[in-house]
């Protein structure tokens, strides 16, 4: 038996993906496809790299639509889906709702105020399989938050330090570089062509961008104590991908031939995270429209830095793979089923 999956924002960079995906997925069947402003239009008329699903008609993005679905994903813009979500409670309880926005992940609603300023919605299960634990808080799910790309990102390249008490959780350093796709859809007049091309520019300098609190929150969740991060993200002139290079201090007590071996235990088994052989490092390129992550790590020895560098593509494993995975958990489906596809080259 097939379950019934709406995508509601089906018309934006998230929602394309999910539907990508779930077209070829075996275990799903695609219900209702939503939008807002372009609701009563033709969906291949949007996602032209959809062709299966390009005659579906959008429909207006309501309760009303959405209810009588085994699960639901909503791909909207954060402060949109919290309410929608409180009527899809009230009207099918049993629903399997996955929030591919910011509004249900973070779980101090200080955090949220101060970073989106607006009232906190709660917080859901975290969608992020590979922390510690948290695939028994997704089994059986019926509410799930999916990270952002770049928490997605910097936790997985250094969650297993933490985890092994290798790293020190103060002066933790991220700068990530990420797509143009990551911004969403709507127009922008800095992120048009000409102005993106050729350049890269950093923003959300100073601690500013809303991502820090939710890096911080996994990230002290592997280590068991909180940890303080100073992120800084950049736009880079491609569409997708996120390459992120984080760094830690080594704890004063930890031999540096000890620290490959935390990562490497810690992804072992993972069937969508890989710790590169020693020498090679990650590219973009490497996991374009896949669900995999790739990562390397080094030690510098002057001063006492671990440098962990991780690459995946923002849309995939950064948004709706990671929606993906985390519902086929939900389900008790194979946690990789519907996301085998390998990255794309050249």
């Amino acid at each position: 038996m097939t379950h019934a999956v709406a995508v509601a924002g089906a018309t934006g960079y998230a929602g394309g993906e999910v539907l990508r995906l779930l077209a070829g997925h075996p275990e799903v069947r695609i219900g209702a496809v939503t939008a807002h402003a372009n609701a009563g239009e033709r969906l291949g008329a949007l996602q032209p790299h959809l062709p299966a699903l390009a005659d579906r008609v959008l429909q207006a993005t309501t309760a009303d639509v959405l209810a009588g679905h085994e699960v639901v994903v909503l791909a909207l813009p954060h402060g949109a889906s919290a309410a929608l979500a409180a009527e899809l409670e009230e009207r099918t309880p049993g629903t399997l709702v996955i929030d591919a926005g910011a509004d249900h992940r973070l779980e101090s609603g200080e955090a949220w105020e101060r970073f989106y300023g607006s009232e906190h919605a709660g917080t859901w299960p975290y969608g992020l399989p590979e922390l510690p634990g948290q695939r028994e808080r997704l089994a059986g799910a019926r509410r799930i938050a999916v990270p952002g790309c770049y928490p997605t990102t910097s936790i997985l390249a250094l969650a297993p330090g933490f985890t092994a008490g290798v790293l020190e959780p103060r002066d933790v350093v991220i700068v990530a570089a990420s797509g143009t796709s990551g911004a969403g859809k709507a127009a922008k007049p800095h992120l048009l062509g000409s102005e993106v091309m050729g350049g890269m520019s950093p923003y959300g300098v100073g601690g500013g961008h809303r991502h820090t609190p939710e890096i911080e929150q996994g990230l002290s969740q592997a280590a068991g104590e909180p940890v303080e991060v100073s992120f800084t993200p950049t736009l880079a002139p491609v569409p997708r991908g996120i390459l992120a290079t984080a760094t830690a201090r080594l704890r004063s007590d930890v031999e540096p031939a000890r620290v490959r071996a935390a990562w490497e235990e810690a992804y072992a088994d993972e069937p969508f995270v890989h710790v590169l052989p020693e020498g090679q490092w990650p590219t973009t390129k490497a996991v374009l429209g896949s669900n995999h992550v790739v990562l390397q790590l080094a030690v510098d020895p002057h001063v006492g830095r671990v440098i962990v560098t991780a690459a995946l593509d923002n849309l995939t494993k950064g948004t709706a793979g990671g929606a993906v995975q985390s519902m086929n958990i939900a389900l008790g489906l194979p946690e990789q089923t519907g996301l085998e596809i390998q990255g794309v080259a050249p």
